[in-house]
């Protein structure tokens, strides 16, 4: 098995890639580094460039001998998809496209799709099963969208086959310590209150503490970004095993508040550190928790890291090893 992962550099990627490598299979990645970091890239081999190029696309696709993508390559923040919307369409969706046309060019017919729970937009229940509706209230979460309603038209007109995996919250790192999660900026909660425990950042900000929950706090759920890999793995067999896409939701089914993961951040890492609370951001709903039951039916996936001791015990270990390598 050959598999091609794009924006192997990054921070799911690049985890996947290692997966991948280590249970024998051999990989290509192709990344621009645009957001990715070369030095994450420890396994395989490497193709610099883009996938919106038709170029690059033919030159890997005529050298690599593949049978199956997967695609880790887009663009995430919210906030940015709402301010510039035309680099998010441009990559997210046109880029995709481009993608998907070389993959039929070239007969590779299997593809995995790394979505987002951001499709379903305000939740009308929780847990989020896949039945929910599909309200995206951003750019970002309209452009995957987008994508798996691409992916279903060419299925149905070229018998391309994909899985579509929604995730809520990958947190966690490499518990070898290779490998961890380095966006730039950093928005994700985790890494932000890991950086406030180890002085990279000033403080941890709160945003409402007024929510209808047990604390006040927001819900979320955190998958551990092995289980996330590890799901990908059993949903590209299960795809090439029965010759049909799916759509799956990825979480641990349990949800923990702001509040939780700063405590628990604190019991981790024997460090306090400073909270400031501030107002609301829009478009934040009170609790946001996946119902991941069809893929543990269909893919026998189970989260091994559902815990949040685990999962945070993971990511500061790649936060204090960080701070060792700095100059």
């Amino acid at each position: 098995m050959s598999i091609l992962v794009i924006g192997g550099a990054g921070y799911i990627g690049s985890h996947m890639v290692k997966q991948l490598s280590t249970s024998g299979t051999e990989v290509i990645t192709l990344d621009n580094l645009s957001c990715g970091y070369r030095d994450a890239i420890k396994y395989g081999e490497f193709v610099e460039g883009d996938l919106g190029d038709p170029a690059v696309l033919d030159h890997v696709f005529s050298n690599y001998n593949i049978d199956a993508v997967m695609h880790f390559a887009a663009f995430i923040e919210v906030g940015e998809s709402v301010s510039n919307p035309a680099k998010y369409y441009r990559n997210n969706v046109l880029n995709t496209m481009v993608l998907l046309d070389a993959m039929i060019q070239h007969d590779i017919g299997d593809f995995i799709f790394s979505s987002t729970a951001a499709i379903f937009g305000e939740p009308e229940y929780t847990p989020i099963d896949e039945k929910h509706g599909k309200n995206p209230i951003n750019t970002y979460g309209r452009t995957k969208l987008m994508v798996e309603q691409i992916l279903q038209d060419y299925d149905t007109a070229y018998g391309l086959k994909s899985t579509c995996l929604r995730y809520f919250n990958a947190a966690g790192a490499d518990p070898d310590g290779e490998l961890g999660e380095r966006h730039n900026p950093e928005s994700h909660l985790i890494p932000l209150i890991l950086q406030a425990a180890s002085g990279r950042r000033e403080d941890i900000k709160v945003f409402g503490n007024d929510y209808p929950t047990d604390d006040g706090t927001c819900v979320r759920d955190y998958i551990h970004i092995n289980d996330l890999c590890k799901a990908h793995s059993l949903a590209l067999k299960r795809m090439q095993d029965t010759g049909h896409s799916a759509r799956y939701n990825l979480g641990n089914g349990k949800g923990f508040s702001v509040q939780q993961v700063i405590e628990t951040t604190r019991q981790v890492t024997g460090k306090d550190f400073k909270v400031t609370h501030d107002q609301r951001r829009p478009g934040d709903p009170a609790v946001l928790v996946a119902d991941s039951t069809l893929a543990q039916q269909e893919l026998g996936w189970r989260p091994e890291h559902a815990d949040l001791e685990s999962i945070i015990q993971t990511a500061w270990n790649w936060e204090t090893e960080f701070l060792c390598k700095q100059p």
